[in-house]
C-alpha cells in the first residue's frame, strides 16, 4: 500500500494569495491593524505558525488559544471572498499534469492520496473546492492538527493506516510539496520525499532541500509512477 499526500498551496493549486488576504483582513477587521502579513513568508508553515505571526505583529504579544480560534473564524469568514477574487482575476491556477496524476492515481487499488497541508482543515477544502480536487482526498493530516509539520504529517498516516486494508510502511510514504520546508518536514517524519517546482520556492533552493525525487511539474505520469514504485 503506497500513501501520498499532498501539500495544497502551491502544489495542489495557486489560488492567488487567497490565504494571504484572508488573513490580513481578518486582522483588520479584528484589530485595526493592515498588512499584518506583509512582512511574513507563509510558505511551508502551518496555519496555527501563521495565525501566530499575524496577530503577533497586530497586537504586539502571543495569542491565548481562544484569541487563535478567534483570529481562525474571522479568517475562514474572509477567505471564500478572496477566493473567490482569484477566480475572477484569472490567479487561481492547477499546475500542469495535476489532474491527470490524481486521475490516474486514484485508479490504483494500492494507492490512498491524502492531503498533507498547513492549512487548518476547513481552510484547505475551501482552497480546493473551485479546482474540483477535493473528492480525490478522503483523508489528511492539516494545520488543525498540529502546530508542527511533521506531527501532521504523521497524524495523515494514522488516518491512512485506519483505511487501509493492509500494513503501510513508512517507506511507502511519500510527502510532496513545493517548498523546502515541506521537503525537510516529510524527512524528519520518516517518509519519502518529492519536492515539485510548481509553486513559492526558487528552483535551486528546491533542490538544495534535497528531496527523494525532483519534478517540475506532474507531467510525465510514467515517471511519477516509477518513483512511488507502480509499473
Amino acid at each position: 500500500m503506497k500513501v501520498l499526500l499532498f501539500d495544497v498551496d502551491g502544489t495542489l493549486i495557486r489560488a492567488g494569495g487567497a490565504g494571504r488576504g484572508a488573513l490580513d483582513a481578518a486582522c483588520r477587521r479584528l484589530y485595526g491593524k493592515r498588512n499584518a502579513c506583509s512582512q511574513v513568508s507563509l510558505a511551508g508553515r502551518t496555519d496555527l505558525w501563521n495565525f501566530r505571526q499575524a496577530f503577533l505583529r497586530s497586537v504586539g504579544r502571543k495569542p491565548t488559544a481562544a484569541e487563535l480560534e478567534r483570529l481562525h473564524r474571522a479568517y475562514l469568514e474572509s477567505l471564500p471572498r478572496h477566493i473567490k477574487k482569484a477566480l475572477r482575476d484569472n490567479a487561481y491556477v492547477l499546475p500542469k499534469g495535476v489532474r491527470g496524476l490524481l486521475k490516474r492515481l486514484s485508479r490504483e487499488k494500492d494507492v490512498l492520496l491524502g492531503l498533507g497541508t498547513g492549512n487548518m482543515e476547513r481552510g484547505a477544502r475551501l482552497k480546493l473546492e473551485p479546482s474540483g480536487l477535493n473528492a480525490y482526498f478522503l483523508f489528511g493530516g492539516y494545520g488543525s492538527d498540529a502546530f508542527h509539520r511533521p506531527t501532521l504529517l504523521k497524524r495523515a498516516v494514522r488516518r491512512a493506516r485506519a483505511l487501509a486494508s493492509c500494513p503501510i510502511r513508512d517507506e511507502d510514504v511519500f510527502v510532496i510539496g513545493d517548498t523546502p520546508l515541506d521537503v525537510a518536514a516529510g524527512k524528519k517524519a520518516g517518509y519519502k520525499t518529492i519536492g515539485v517546482g510548481t509553486g513559492f520556492s526558487r528552483w535551486e533552493d528546491l533542490v538544495a532541500s534535497r528531496p527523494d525525487h525532483l519534478a517540475r511539474d506532474f507531467r510525465r505520469i510514467d515517471r511519477w509512477l516509477s518513483w512511488i514504485g507502480i509499473r
